[in-house]
């Protein structure tokens, strides 16, 4: 009867139109499922600041769950999920824990306002195995500045305990191979409620307590005993990012949960560590008609030293100039700035200082791997006159373009040939496999480029393992195994772990060219990544104002060894695509690419990235091809998540380096391409209109 009664009250509370506080509703805590808002194992309809990453840890119950959240648009947010349960077993597997990965959306229909609840629907699980699938409709209310009221409506898992209806039949197996969307269990079959509270006392500390709708079948008296569906909680914020939970669940067990939360839109280095840029010089009154320095040799060789050296201060090279009378044109390398727009903006300060004050027009054009990229030209009054004004004013004066006239500057001593290296470790990771959660080599790796001529580049990689276990994975993890698979293209990773080495990872000859008028091309040649090598050959068509761009490449690999030396194996195939890349606006970025992959199979991918102006990129991408289910193995089809994160964020110093992680629900042999440095689309587009636009604002810093 208690539980009855409450389920009735905060229900009614949180999805009547009362006159109740209308408060802003932004999620304060994360729950078990590592979703933004949340009260301890149930959904709220709230939502997480936009562009939020949360990464949750949580345990119960012999369950432990890792979520990675992210708040893709003020109004949707996604969840991968990996988690172990201990006890619990797949057939043929051999493990004593069940290794299970899912993923989650959750959708604010509308947010709260004086007379309503803001009201949210989710699915869970709706892309694995189907072990914690489930849906749910639920409204959030605030009573006041400190307390929240959540009743909603689950099916699946959500609808297990106390279900007071039945739409329609649900499928209850688990699906074995997973991947694909359960589209034909949503919203379908017995129906329960679910209800809680949330009371903040403070910003840092906040109390729960829920009716779950979860009666946990499948671990009921296997893995813990469900007593009761009341779950109590408690809450703390240590700062921004740290949040850690504890609470008692279902009668029967103790729960930790804690989550560490990013913003991608906030640097935690306040300011950032560079050092100031030059002041513009303003040039005198009339003292802009003086031409007498255009007759002397020695002064214009005078003022391209100067401007070298200013230059390479800024960690900026200066490979070729053009100074007329009126005029000049430089053109760079930037080796430093991870945004673009920034080198532009300490260049153009440099120019007004060095050159003589009868030059007008100032250009920067972009050099990258010997190529003219994109050109940015602006007025000399108006950076004097506009210097401290928004930097949208300079922004609407400056012209952009992609002319390859710097092709015809003679390149400064010392730009050709030159070379760059480096040596340190590295760390190659699997995570989040059916059989281990984490598998890691630990590596020193040389790697270097040898600019011969322009757009001529020789690169190599060699590493020596030092220590790990990827050389452990199973080809046939978790127990499934793929039914007449195609060659193993990729599956066989782990037998290039095996051995210390030395490695070659990657050794190469590239050559890059302007074909024409928004035309780029790349040919490489050698062994182009850890498994494979060949040649290819890129063209990319990008105007410098579009946001479209489209590219064609075509690929012939022959398999490398497993020792990762020069000798090559007997699998050979052709490859290729056709890519359209298109930026949606307002961070959204898409890429599809349709052709041949590396197993001879045939389809498409598609990837969206959410990009932000200080280079952050998370992004998720799916690949289909006319490889079955049954083919591809455990996860039907490939699929991930890519996130990249930018040292100078996390730093506050400027510098282009960054780290990569893409999570895979599996590595399989369908959908797979060749990995080839340098494709031209990221080579280019940094330097166009529409990336410089977004990140305008580092011009002035």
């Amino acid at each position: 009867m208690l539980k009855a009664y409450f389920l009735i009250a905060i229900s009614g509370l949180s999805v009547l139109p009362v006159a109740l506080s209308a408060e802003e509703q932004t999620a304060t805590w994360v729950n078990t499922y590592g979703v933004s808002g949340g009260l301890i194992d149930m959904p709220t309809a709230e939502v997480g600041p936009d562009g939020r990453l949360i990464t949750t840890i949580s345990h119960f119950g012999g369950t432990t769950k890792t979520n990675l959240s992210f708040q893709l648009t003020p109004r949707i947010s996604g969840v991968f999920r990996y988690s172990g349960i201990k006890g619990l077993t797949a057939p043929g597997s051999g493990l004593s824990t069940y290794f299970d990965r899912s993923f989650d959306v959750h959708y604010q229909i509308f947010d709260e306002k004086t007379y309503r609840p803001a009201l949210a629907v989710g699915l869970r699980d709706f892309l694995g195995t189907g072990l914690y699938t489930g849906e749910y409709v639920v409204g959030t209310k605030s009573v006041g500045p400190k307390l929240r009221l959540t009743g909603g409506l689950g099916w699946g898992r959500l609808g297990s305990h106390g279900s007071f209806a039945v739409m329609g039949s649900r499928p209850t197996q688990t699906l074995g191979s997973g991947g694909i969307p359960n589209y034909d269990r949503w919203f379908r079959g017995p129906v329960a409620g679910f209800a809680g509270i949330n009371y903040n006392h403070n910003d840092r500390l906040g109390f729960s307590v829920e009716y779950s709708s979860d009666a946990y079948v499948r671990e009921d008296r296997r893995i813990f005993d469900v007593k009761s569906p009341f779950n109590f909680g408690a809450k703390y914020k240590f700062n921004d990012t740290v949040q850690l939970s504890a609470s008692y669940m279902y009668g029967s067990e103790f729960g930790l949960n804690i989550s560490i939360s990013i913003d991608p839109k906030s640097s935690p280095v306040i300011g950032g560590n560079d050092t100031a840029p030059q002041p513009v010089a303003v040039r005198a009154s009339q003292s802009a008609q003086n031409l007498g320095w255009t007759n002397e040799a020695e002064r214009q060789d005078q003022i391209k030293a100067a401007l070298a050296t200013a230059l390479a201060r800024e960690g900026i090279a200066l490979e070729g100039t053009r100074i007329e009378g009126r005029s000049a044109e430089l053109l760079i390398r930037n080796e430093r700035f991870d945004i673009e727009s920034q080198a532009v903006g300490r260049a153009m300060r440099i120019m007004t200082r060095v050159l003589p004050d009868s030059v007008e027009t100032l250009k920067v054009t972009y050099s990258n791997q010997g190529i003219p990229a994109g050109s940015v030209t602006i007025s000399r009054s108006d950076i004097e006159a506009l210097e401290h004004a928004p930097a949208t004013d300079i922004l609407n004066r400056a012209r952009f373009s992609a002319d390859s006239s710097a092709l015809s500057f003679d390149s400064l001593e010392g730009t050709y040939p030159r070379l760059t290296w480096g040596l340190g470790p590295i760390a190659k990771f699997s995570v989040f496999d059916p059989d281990s959660p984490v598998r890691a080599d630990l590596l020193a790796q040389i790697e270097g480029q040898y600019h011969i001529a322009p757009g001529w580049v020789a690169s190599g990689s060699f590493n020596y393992k030092l220590g790990g276990n990827l050389d452990g994975l199973s080809p046939n993890r978790g127990g499934f195994v793929a039914i007449n698979p195609p060659h193993a293209v990729r599956s066989d990773a782990r037998l290039y772990a095996v051995g210390r080495g030395p490695k070659i990872e990657h050794l190469t000859i590239a050559k890059y060219g302007r074909l024409g008028e928004n035309l780029y091309g790349r040919m490489t040649f050698g062994y182009l990544e850890q498994m494979y090598a060949g040649v290819s050959g890129e063209v990319l068509w990008k105007p410098v104002s579009s946001r479209l761009a489209l590219a064609a490449e075509l690929n012939y690999v022959v398999q490398r060894d497993f020792d990762q030396r020069f000798g090559l194996q007997d699998y050979n195939i052709a490859t290729g695509h056709l890519s359209a890349y298109y930026d949606l606006g307002k961070g959204f970025h898409t890429q599809v690419d349709v052709g041949r992959y590396l197993a001879g199979d045939y389809g498409a991918t598609v990837a969206v990235d959410r990009e932000f102006g200080n280079g952050w990129r998370v992004g998720a991408y799916v690949t289909k091809t006319n490889l079955s289910s049954e083919r591809f193995g455990e996860g039907s089809f490939d699929k991930g998540i890519k996130i990249t994160l930018p040292m100078s964020w996390a730093l506050g110093n400027s510098t282009q380096k960054s780290t990569e992680t893409v999570i895979q629900s599996l590595t399989r042999d369908g959908g797979a391409r060749v990995n080839v440095n340098g494709r031209l689309y990221n080579t280019v587009r940094e330097t166009h209109r529409a990336e410089m636009a977004k990140t305008w604002g580092r011009f002035w810093r």
